[in-house]
């Protein structure tokens, strides 16, 4: 797992800026929703994958634990599944004007829908009553590439808890524009794997000083058993 470090001084500075180190804390667990980032194969399984993250198997436990709470609670599960199309050739030609083309090669046969690394990890708890939304940029948040926003609105659910890989791309990504979309947003810190522990800290402490919350497991946990026994009483 990675090492969690935030510096004090962006707690304070968060703390001076909101009031309070953990703005979401009040979260209504019948309107949260679990965000489960690109946890596919094609991330995660050696031969497989065209970007791995070997980190990203490590948190598959904790986003295990935090869909069951969510779910025990009122809330909902989705997974996100990070997808190519032919149209993408064109549409995000200066992603791949940027990359190899061995490597963009390696992206299309990984990344596609029906292959092996779209699927999502074998050990990940999915539950029939969970949705699986297809995104087709890095956020899962970006009007005309993803359909989560309208899904999430449709359903009534306004804050969302980002965990996935890696953190600091495409779960950076769908954390602020999920602000941007308007959700109270929070990233998981043992729930998001990047490839080093100082690429996933920085992108926390990004994402913690302007955009929205971030908090462990366990924190997540407690307050939605918290918070739905006190609507509960």
């Amino acid at each position: 797992m990675h090492e969690i470090a935030i510096p004090q001084r962006v707690v304070d500075t968060v703390v001076a800026r909101r009031g309070t180190a953990h703005p979401f804390a009040d979260l209504d667990p019948s309107k949260t929703a679990l965000i489960v980032v690109d946890l596919q194969n094609g991330f995660m399984m050696d031969g497989v994958a065209h970007a791995l993250c070997t980190m990203a198997r490590e948190i598959v436990p904790n986003v295990n634990k935090l869909a069951s709470a969510v779910r025990a609670t009122g809330g909902q599960v989705f997974w996100i599944q990070n997808t190519h199309d032919e149209s993408c050739l064109e549409s995000w030609s200066n992603l791949h004007a940027m990359t190899l083309p061995e490597k963009t090669a390696k992206r299309v046969e990984s990344m596609s829908e029906g292959t092996v690394g779209h699927d999502l990890w074998a050990d990940l708890d999915v539950k029939l009553d969970d949705t699986k939304v297809l995104k087709y940029r890095y956020s899962a948040f970006l009007p005309g590439y993803s359909d989560l926003p309208d899904i999430l609105r449709a359903r009534g659910l306004d804050t969302v808890l980002i965990t996935g890989t890696v953190t600091n791309v495409c779960c950076e990504s769908s954390a602020r524009d999920a602000m941007m979309m308007n959700f109270k947003t929070i990233m998981v810190t043992d729930g998001n794997a990047a490839n080093t522990d100082e690429e996933h800290n920085s992108s926390l402490i990004n994402f913690y000083l302007t955009f929205g919350d971030i908090m462990s497991t366990d924190e997540v946990i407690d307050c939605l058993n918290k918070n739905v026994a006190g609507a509960r009483s």
